[in-house]
């Protein structure tokens, strides 16, 4: 399985005036992505950095791009516009190790 890193940021209906957990759907939103954790998928999770703009960078574990682009995009908050999927990357792991 390959590695990939994600770095989602904040869609066109992020309410910049709420706090992440307060956004809509965050529930949903929540739900999907500890389901994506017990499936394996997601390895690593979170959001980045302190500012204005909301981001989120994920390491992933997938046979191919094509199917885990299409899996992250059935989350909630993409489908609503609060979140935005960013460039997808496959990560070749040079130095560490992940479990």
């Amino acid at each position: 399985m390959a590695l990939f890193v994600v770095m989602n940021t904040q869609g066109p209906n992020w309410d910049p005036s709420r706090p992440m957990r307060e956004q809509a759907g965050w529930s949903d939103h929540a739900h999907f992505m500890n389901a994506l954790v017990d499936e394996g998928l997601v390895v690593l999770g979170g959001p980045i950095g302190v500012g204005p703009a909301h981001r989120a960078m994920l390491v992933l574990r997938a046979p191919e791009e094509g199917a885990l682009r299409r899996r992250l995009l059935e989350d909630p908050w993409m489908r609503a516009g609060i979140l935005r999927l960013g460039e997808l990357e496959r990560w070749e792991i040079l130095l560490g190790q992940l479990a």
